[in-house]
């Protein structure tokens, strides 16, 4: 049937669209490492994240979690740093590390035919690393002269010191590497931390994409018989001393034109009840291109290229942050308009056209973010890590399609008020 070019296609709003989380496979391995995986794609290509209990915040010395999990790709006993690069490449695969504050992870993207090929060597990453004192070297150096650049660049510094005002310094959330933690770091720190986090520690396995036939026995033959999940991991408590003073101005650069400004308050985490409808609020705020403070400061104001408002994804408390850079001259300005912004939230009911609008961007979005076998597998990564379910997924749909102007605003009274926002300009 040839199709009618002259009658328009149906438009459906994604308010309209029935939107289902595609539920996940999981198996236990011989050890207690529980995976989860997401089996689909078109094409013959895989990922694994193998995640440890092994970040930050579990460190007892500063920046001991991020250099073990740099260096686990830098050499083992069998084979060295150039020999570990030149095996993933050999098969076109991709090997990368990533270190957070409660978690880190090796990542493997790969063909699936190369996976049983692979996962020895991710394997061989967990119990034989044996980081070469050369190795931990060069990596300081790197970390150094990184750092002695990023410290000129007004937004580093303001990323770094905005978190430590909203949860202090010795807080997991709120520490960062300074010139001494990255001399101070001895091959016995790291060694120590990797056997106790990584050898014998606690992990999770996230897979998603085509796997091979006998993608579990691997998976127990190379990941179910190493000493994961054999005790339990050390208890913390990481108390939280927020700055008493909220506003700050730095000059970091006096030739500087501009000013980096970061306003942030504490904010709880995803088990909160107002989690999912503040969402709504902070993309009507300031989350998307189409937001008020875009609209305000970028597009009516022009004291900026664009500024953005966010929850921080943070485990056990976030924050809510808004930052953007703007003119030396237009600082001041640029934070009196974000407390407009508030203000109007505050004594206004949105308009059912504005709200509808955000409702469509934000599943929209997410229709987006659940496009292929990759990115439902980070879904469920991210509730299994922070102890959601698909009751979470369900509720932040339901909450978008039917929260009301009146909500909204009840909410901006409660969490928008110019007195718990902390105040950062850095120049």
């Amino acid at each position: 049937m040839a199709l009618d070019r002259i009658k328009a296609p149906l438009i459906k709003d994604a308010v309209d669209f029935d939107i289902q989380l595609k539920p996940y496979q999981h198996f236990t391995l011989d050890n207690g490492v529980e995976v989860y995986s997401y089996e689909g794609g078109a094409e013959e290509v895989m990922m694994m994240d193998l995640v440890f209990y092994a970040g930050n915040c579990y460190e007892e010395k500063n920046w001991v979690a991020a250099a073990t999990n740099f260096l686990l790709k830098n050499g083992t006993h069998k084979r060295t740093a150039f020999e570990l690069n030149d095996h993933f490449e050999f098969y076109g695969a991709y090997v990368n590390r990533s270190c957070y504050n409660e978690t880190a992870t090796i990542n493997l993207h790969t063909l699936s035919k190369h996976f049983e090929a692979l996962l020895p060597v991710v394997s061989e990453l967990v119990t034989e690393a044996n980081f070469p004192e050369e190795e931990l070297k060069i990596y300081q150096q790197n970390q150094l002269q990184r750092l002695t650049l990023n410290l000129k660049k007004s937004d580093f510094i303001a990323n770094r010191l905005i978190d430590e005002y909203l949860f202090g310094f010795d807080h997991p959330y709120g520490t960062y590497s300074t010139e001494a933690s990255f001399k101070n770091l001895t091959r016995e720190d790291v060694v120590k931390y990797y056997d106790r986090f990584y050898k014998h520690g606690k992990a999770v396995v996230f897979m998603a994409g085509k796997f091979p036939k006998n993608m579990q026995s691997l998976m127990n033959q190379y990941i179910g018989t190493l000493p994961l999940n054999q005790q339990a991991l050390p208890s913390f408590d990481h108390p939280i001393h927020s700055a008493t003073t909220k506003k700050y101005s730095i000059v970091n650069d006096e030739s500087s034109v501009q000013g980096s400004i970061r306003m942030a308050r504490r904010f709880p985490n995803r088990h909160h009840p107002d989690f999912p409808a503040t969402q709504v609020l902070n993309n009507l705020f300031g989350g998307f291109f189409g937001s008020r403070l875009m609209r305000n400061i970028r597009e009516d104001k022009g004291y900026t290229y664009g500024i953005h408002s966010y929850l921080q994804n943070h485990v056990q408390e976030c924050a809510w942050m808004i930052s953007t850079d703007a003119g030396k001259d237009v600082c001041k300005a640029t934070i009196e308009e974000v407390y407009k912004e508030m203000a109007i939230l505050r004594n206004d009911l949105v308009d059912e056209g504005e709200l509808k609008l955000v409702k469509n961007y934000m599943l929209g979005a997410l229709l987006g973010d659940l496009d292929g076998p990759f990115q439902i597998m980070n879904r469920w990564k991210t509730y299994v890590l922070n102890d959601l379910d698909i009751s979470y997924f369900n509720k932040t749909i339901e909450t978008v399609r039917t929260i009301q102007p009146a909500d909204l605003q009840a909410l901006a009274n409660q969490y928008l008020q110019p007195d718990d926002f902390y105040e950062l300009v850095v120049y």
